[in-house]
């Protein structure tokens, strides 16, 4: 009982982290202009639908 309560406990917290990784990302591919994002093959409106927070550092 202890070891799957601390083991879904974990497993939630490192979802949320990559959860919050990929918004970060994606806030951070936001910066780059069309023809790079459609080089790494993605657009604009995709990283928008996934979800991107701009951080500003």
């Amino acid at each position: 009982m202890a070891n799957s309560f601390f083991r879904n406990a974990f497993d939630r917290v490192v979802a949320a982290r990559e959860r919050q990784a990929t918004r970060y990302v994606n806030g951070a591919l936001m910066y780059l202009d069309d023809e790079h994002l459609t080089a790494l093959g993605t657009s604009r409106e995709e990283l928008r639908r996934k979800g991107a927070t701009r951080y500003v550092f």
